[in-house]
C-alpha cells in the first residue's frame, strides 16, 4: 500500500512537529501521488500548511519536515526534496519495493484484502427495476457499478449485501396485468383496442402467446401474475448472465400491504410515526411530509386526498426497514433522473433518527450506443427499446461490464459496440486481459522453482515503475472505497497494462544470459498475473489465460 498507508503513518509524526511549532489543533495535509511528469513516488503538501499557518516560509518547514521524515522512516524513504513552493517530494526504497512485491506474491488472491475492516453491515441497493419489462442498457450500467462497488467493499472487509428493491405493488402492476391480457385476448382473435398507457413491448406479445400455447385458460389466469413472474424470471437470467448476484430480493408488497396484528403495514407505521413526531401533517386532505425543513425545496406528498399512498411513503418505508435491519450505511444506485428524489428521502431518513452519512446516494448517467461512429437509436415507437441481453448477446459480458465501468458513475458514457466486440489492443478490455494471458504464457513454459528469486536485480526503470504501480493496487481499491465508484480500478488496470507493455518491450524475460534476473522477472509476472486476476475479477470480468 502507498499513498493511504503512508498518509496514515505520517499524522502523528506531523502533528507532534505541528505542536512544536505552537499549532494544537491537527494538521489537514493530503499526500498524493504525483502527475507523470514529477520524478518522485509521492508528494506531501504539509509544510505548505504548517507554514501559513506560522506565517513563515514553506521551504524553511519543507527542510525540517525532510530531515524528521528521513529519520522516522528510512526503511521506506530513500531520499526526499523540496519542490516549487514548498511541496516534499519522496522516494521509496528499493528494500521496500521488494518487500510489498513480496507481499503480493505471498498473499496471492487474497493481496489488499482486509479482514472486518468494518464489522458494521452496508448495503448496496441497485438496479431494483420495475418488473414490468426486460432490463436496458441503463440498467445494466447500474448493474455493474453496484455489483462491482460491492465486489471491492466486501473484498477490502466490509460486511457487504446485495439488495434488489422490487416495486411489484401499485397501478403500474396492474396496468402490466391488464396488457397482458389484452394482447391475450387479441391473439385468441378479438378485435379490441390495445391500452392506451398499456405495455406495448414485444415482451408481452411473448408472454401472452406463451399462456396460451401452455393452454391456460382465460378466466384461471392471473394475468399480473404470471406477467410478473415471467418477467422477473427473464430479469434474473439476464442478470446471471451479467454476473450479477444478490444476496436479498426485497419486495415492495412486504411494506406496501403485509399487516402486522393491528392491521397496519408498515407503510402505515412510519407514516403514522412522522405525524406523531411533527415530520408530517394533514393539509387539504392530504398526508404531506416536511422535506423543506431538511433542505428540501418544497414539502411533499405522503397520502394522496383518495387515501393512496405515494411512492415517496413506501420508500420511506423501507428505508426505515433497512436501518432495522441494523444497516450501518446503505447506498443507493439511482438513475440520473432521480436528482431531484435525493433532498426528500435524504430529509426522510433524518426525520427516521439517522445522520446524513448513513445514507449514500450514487446517480448514474445515460448510456448512449454508437456503431462505426454513428449513433444508434436506443427505442422504437412500438415500444422496443435496446435491452441489456442484446448488448450482452453482441459484445459479451466482460466487454460489456468493462466498457460501463470505463467512466464515474456521473459520466455521460458512449458505449461503442464495434470496438467493445475487437480482439485488438484498440479495445481496453483485451487489451488488459491480454497482460494475463501473455504472462501465463510465459509462466507455462519457465520450467525452473523461482521462489528463491533475488528482488534485488529488478532495478531497471521498467521493473520499478511496474512494481510501483502493482503496490498501488490497495490504494486504488480505498479511493473506489472512498469515491464510491469503480472506475478508478478500471483505469488502474488499463494503467497498469500500459507500463507492462513497455516493461515487455524493454526487459527480455526468459533465455537470457542471466538466469538469475530471468527467475526475479518471473516473479514479477506472477505478481502482474495476481492483480490483472484480482482486478478483472473484482470488476466482474473475466482473466483468460489463453487469447
Amino acid at each position: 500500500m502507498l499513498k493511504f498507508n503512508f498518509e496514515e503513518q505520517l499524522k502523528n509524526v506531523i502533528d507532534n512537529f505541528a505542536k512544536s511549532k505552537g499549532i494544537e489543533e491537527k494538521v489537514s495535509f493530503v499526500v498524493e501521488i504525483p502527475p507523470k511528469n514529477i520524478n518522485a513516488d509521492l508528494a506531501l503538501n504539509a509544510a505548505m500548511i504548517i507554514a501559513k499557518k506560522i506565517r513563515t516560509n514553506p521551504r524553511i518547514i519543507a527542510t525540517e519536515l525532510i530531515e524528521i521524515i528521513s529519520r522516522e522512516f528510512s526503511n521506506t524513504i530513500k531520499s526526499a526534496e523540496i519542490a516549487g513552493a514548498g511541496f516534499i517530494n519522496l522516494h521509496f526504497t528499493d528494500e521496500f519495493l521488494q518487500q510489498e512485491l513480496n507481499k503480493i506474491l505471498s498473499k496471492k488472491q487474497d493481496y489488499a484484502k482486509q479482514e472486518n475492516i468494518n464489522k458494521d453491515k452496508i448495503m448496496v441497493e441497485f438496479v431494483s427495476a420495475n418488473p414490468t419489462g426486460p432490463l436496458h442498457i441503463g440498467h445494466g450500467r447500474g448493474a455493474a457499478i453496484g455489483d462491482s462497488l460491492s465486489r471491492i467493499l466486501k473484498h477490502l472487509g466490509y460486511n457487504t449485501v446485495k439488495e434488489y428493491y422490487l416495486n411489484d405493488v401499485g397501478n403500474q402492476m396492474n396496468v402490466l396485468g391488464e396488457s397482458t391480457k389484452t394482447r391475450y385476448r387479441q391473439l385468441k382473435g378479438e378485435d379490441i383496442p390495445f391500452l392506451e398507457d398499456g405495455y406495448k413491448g414485444e415482451y408481452i406479445r411473448e408472454i401472452a402467446q406463451d399462456l396460451i400455447n401452455e393452454g391456460k385458460k382465460f378466466e384461471e389466469i392471473d394475468f399480473k401474475k404470471e406477467s410478473h413472474t415471467r418477467i422477473l424470471g427473464t430479469i434474473k437470467k439476464d442478470l446471471e448472465k451479467f454476473r450479477v448476484s444478490f444476496d436479498s430480493w426485497f419486495s415492495e408488497s412486504k411494506i406496501a400491504s403485509d399487516k402486522d396484528e393491528n392491521g397496519k403495514t408498515q407503510v402505515d407505521n412510519v407514516c403514522q410515526y412522522l405525524k406523531e413526531k411533527g415530520d408530517a401533517f394533514e393539509q387539504d386532505g392530504a398526508l404531506w411530509l416536511k422535506s423543506t425543513l431538511y433542505g428540501d425545496d418544497k414539502d411533499r406528498v405522503l397520502r394522496r386526498t383518495d387515501g393512496r399512498y405515494t411512492y415517496l411513503a413506501s420508500d420511506v418505508a423501507y428505508h426505515k426497514n433497512k436501518y432495522e435491519r441494523k444497516f450501518a450505511q446503505v447506498i443507493n444506485l439511482w438513475g440520473a433522473d432521480h436528482h431531484g428524489y435525493v433532498a426528500r428521502i435524504m430529509a426522510a431518513i433524518q426525520m427516521l433518527g439517522q445522520k446524513k452519512e448513513a445514507l449514500k446516494v450514487i446517480l448514474y448517467q445515460l448510456v448512449s450506443l454508437v456503431r462505426n461512429g454513428q449513433p444508434v437509436a436506443m427505442s422504437t415507437r412500438s415500444g422496443e427499446f435496446i435491452t441489456l441481453r442484446d448488448v450482452l448477446d453482441e459484445v459479451g459480458t466482460d466487454a460489456c461490464r468493462f466498457f460501463f465501468l470505463l467512466r464515474a458513475p456521473d459520466s455521460q458514457l458512449e458505449f461503442d459496440l464495434e470496438l467493445a466486440k475487437k480482439q485488438t489492443s484498440e479495445n481496453p478490455v483485451f487489451y488488459v486481459q491480454y497482460v494475463n494471458a501473455r504472462c501465463q504464457s510465459i509462466l507455462k513454459e519457465y520450467k525452473e522453482d523461482s521462489s528463491s528469486a533475488n528482488l534485488s536485480l529488478l532495478n531497471s526503470k521498467e521493473e520499478k515503475d511496474l512494481i510501483k504501480k502493482l503496490i498501488s493496487f490497495e490504494d486504488t481499491l480505498l479511493i473506489c472505497d472512498k469515491t464510491k465508484s469503480p472506475h478508478h480500478l478500471t483505469t488502474y488496470l488499463i494503467e497498469t497494462a500500459d507500463i507492462y507493455h513497455r516493461f515487455y518491450e524493454k526487459c527480455r524475460v526468459l533465455n537470457t544470459d542471466n538466469k538469475e534476473l530471468e527467475k526475479a522477472r518471473i516473479q514479477l509476472l506472477k505478481a502482474v498475473s495476481i492483480v490483472i486476476t484480482v482486478g478483472l475479477d473484482l470488476l466482474g470480468v473475466s482473466a483468460p489465460e489463453k487469447m
